[in-house]
This record gives structure tokens, sequence and C-alpha cells, in this order.
């Protein structure tokens, strides 16, 4: 199980291609698209997935006792991870040739996490079509180093180590190479040097992309260590690690019960990292909508399915956890610190900033008993400020029990974090078993 998470963690170096990998092992399972604008001839023991944006995508296993109100079980994470983002134009030709590239901050990240690591770049672009409303998409990752943050040498900033404040204005521009005038000109007439290697790499012209959205990403596989093994590292751990083991979960619960009574949910959102106020995003009524045209469609039409069926409904709104760092204890609860190889991790706020409450705190800990898993509990310093995820956002949409929860991590939000081997074969265990 680890070894395919982490290989398409490798694959998933930004929130289009996490989903265009998820939707490759959804396909290669035996789940079929639906498409939002037609009406859905869907039936109990369907499988089927949608996608908003090319950068969410939520899988349905549709149980058969929709009208009945058996419920759904339902698995939300996301595809999206702080980083940098280019911006439209975004050559800089400096001195000498040397080129950089104007970048926007995306989320909370750590910026200098990223200085002096080689840099790739992967998104989508949108190229002219006959229909203006329908731009063709494609979603792309050069696998390549291209560029690298450069830091300032410790010899013009003696005090660089005792704190550094960072501008990613001045000090987070990526340096891609230096070209001669000649070069210059040419990719100028090309739209620049990051729409003509985009092109050439997709086979197209760089006139007929009219739209991109174009992620850097750090070069290199995600790779096991530790003594023992029981640490993996990778970039983009929060949250694609939650997503691709509740897909591990889901695909697995459908081979080994093929005909639930309840209907099986794999949501994963993008924007997570910015609020989720966009239409792919927890805020928006995308997953309601959804889960209400399956109750119609399997329920005879029966307005009344969609509210029976929330009431016997579960969430477990996956996203990472702040394990316990032993340089700094002070930083956590005195007797609520998760560890890293100790199981999977229940989120607590008395704010409400998490959905969990006693009730499906208890749910949760009999799923991880019933799958012989132990779990952990999180709850912040009571001096420090909580922050808040997919849980409590989905509950303004949907009246539904659920719990927050993720494996504990370290260096959250950095360009390389740390998360641990056996906490994501365990959650994986929790996961099929709540949904079998």
């Amino acid at each position: 199980m680890i070894e395919r998470l982490l290989e398409s963690l490798d694959k998933a170096t930004c929130n289009f291609c996490a989903v265009k990998e998820i939707e490759r092992r959804l396909v290669e399972a035996g789940y079929s698209e639906l498409a939002l604008e037609e009406s859905w001839n869907v039936k109990p023991g369907g499988r089927h997935y949608i996608k908003k944006n090319s950068s969410s995508i939520f899988a349905f296993h549709i149980g058969s006792g929709m009208a009945e109100g058996e419920g759904f079980r339902i698995v939300a994470a996301h595809s999206d991870s702080p980083g940098f983002k280019l911006k439209p134009n975004p050559e800089i030709y400096g001195e000498n040739g040397v080129t950089l590239l104007n970048v926007e901050k995306y989320g909370g990240g750590i910026l200098y996490t990223w200085f002096d690591r080689p840099l790739s770049m992967a998104g989508r672009v949108l190229l002219k079509s006959d229909n203006p409303f329908r731009p063709e998409e494609r979603v792309f990752d050069l696998r390549r180093p291209l560029a690298t943050i450069p830091h300032l040498a410790i010899h013009f900033n003696r005090a660089v180590n005792e704190g550094n404040a960072l501008s990613v204005q001045k000090d987070m521009k990526p340096v891609i190479g230096r070209f001669s005038k000649e070069e210059i000109e040419e990719y100028k007439k090309e739209g620049g040097v990051v729409k003509k290697t985009v092109a050439d790499h997709l086979g197209v012209s760089a006139d007929d992309i009219i739209g991109q959205e174009i992620w850097l990403y750090p070069v290199g596989a995600p790779v096991i260590d530790g003594w023992h093994g029981e640490y993996f590292q990778s970039g983009r751990i929060d949250d694609l690690s939650m997503a691709l083991t509740g897909l591990e979960a889901f695909i697995a619960a459908s081979k080994e019960n093929s005909g639930p009574r309840h209907t099986r949910v794999l949501a994963i959102f993008d924007n997570e990292e910015t609020g989720s106020g966009t239409k792919q995003g927890a805020h928006s009524p995308f997953l309601k909508n959804a889960m209400e045209r399956i109750c119609r469609a399997t329920a005879g039409g029966d307005a009344e399915a969609f509210h029976r069926n929330l009431q016997k409904s579960f969430l477990i709104s996956a996203d990472d956890a702040h394990a316990y760092h032993p340089n700094y204890p002070e930083k956590h609860d005195p007797t609520n610190h998760p560890y890293i190889g100790g199981g999977p991790v229940v989120k607590i706020n008395a704010n409400s900033k998490y959905m969990t409450d006693g009730h499906s705190s208890a749910v949760f800990a009999a799923l991880c008993e019933r799958a012989g898993v132990k779990c952990q509990y999180f709850v912040n310093h009571g001096d420090v400020a909580g922050g808040s995820t997919l849980g409590n956002i989905l509950t303004g949409q949907l009246e539904i029990a659920g719990v927050d929860m993720g494996c504990a991590i370290w260096a959250m939000h950095s360009a390389c974090e740390t998360a641990g081997v056996s906490d994501h074969e365990e959650t994986e265990k929790v996961f099929r078993y709540f949904y079998l």
C-alpha cells in the first residue's frame, strides 16, 4: 500500500495532476465519469465519479439502500498544497540575460524551505477551440528541473541564522536560466519562455494557449527513511497523503464488498489551503448537489430521500495533524500530542474549528477498535489558536455527523514534509472498515 501511495504522490505534483492520477486509478477500478451537465442514469451498485474544474473529484459507489435511508459514508480530503503559482507573463528578463519568474504565493507555506532546490512546473493550459465557452484543456507536468530560488550567501547577510524576513516579490523569484538577446526576442514572439516550453512539451502552438495555471514544485521522488524505515518524506504530504489513503481504502472496499447498503463517497476538494471559497471548494454546494441527485435518481424521485439519508450518514474529514516535535515540546499540549507512528489522530477544538464532538469522536474510536488500530488525539496548546479544515466548512452545507482526523506529520507546509509509514497503513485499515 505504501509503495502505491508514494508512486501516486510522485505523480500528483499539483492539484490538476493529483486529480488526473486519482481519476486514472478510479477508471482502472471500474468507475465511470458522470457529466455534470447531463441527466444521471444511476442505479444501486453503480460506480461513478464527477469532476469540477479538473481540480476536485468525487467518487461514488452507490448502495442499495438509498430509498430506505441507509446513508452515505464519506471520506473527504483536499488536492491542493501551499506553493508558488506563476503569474501571467511571468518572465523577468534581467541583466546579462539572466531570467527570473514572477510568482505568487499560494497558501501558507514555509518560504525558506523552497530555497536552493531544483524546481519543475506542472499545471494546465487552455487552448483555443470552436466554442469560446469550452476551451480545450491540457494538464501537464514537465518532470525535469527547470528553475531554482537561490538563497543569498551568508557573506552578504551574516545575521541570516538569527531570523530572516522574506518578501515573496523580492526574495522568492525563481531563476530559470541565462538567455542571449536573440533567444529572448525569439521567445517573446512565442509568448515567453514558459509558454513556448509548455507548448513544445504538449506538441501545440504557443499561439493557441489562451489561459494557464502553472505551479512550481520541488523535483525528487518521495523516499522512505528513518533508521527502521518508519518515515517517508515528500512534498505535498498535506493533504495528498490523506486523499490517496482514502482512495486506497475506497477501491479496496469496493473489491471486498461490491454490494453495500450505504453509499460510499470519496470527496477530494480543491482550495482548502486558501479557505475553500471556490466552486470546487468545500464552501460550495458541489458535494451536496451531487448527493441529492444520486438520492433522487435511486429513490424513484423521492425528494425526502436525501434528508433521510443524511441522518444515517457520517463524514471523515481527513487532513493531516501536527506531530509532537521533539525539539519543541513547549509548542504542544501537555496531554494530547500525537506521535508519528502512534496511529490516526482525532482533532478536537473547543471553539468548533473542527467538526469533532464527543459523539463523533466515540464513533471514530469504535471504528479504530473494530479495525484493530490505535488512535491518538490532537488538541492545540491552550495559548495557540487553532486552524480549521474541511469538516466544519462542510457542515455549513450538509446536516451531517462527522470527525476531523489525520495522520501526524512534521514540518507541515514545508516544501518537504515527513510522515509515518505505519500511520498511513493503519488509517487505510480504518477507512476500509468504515466503507465496508
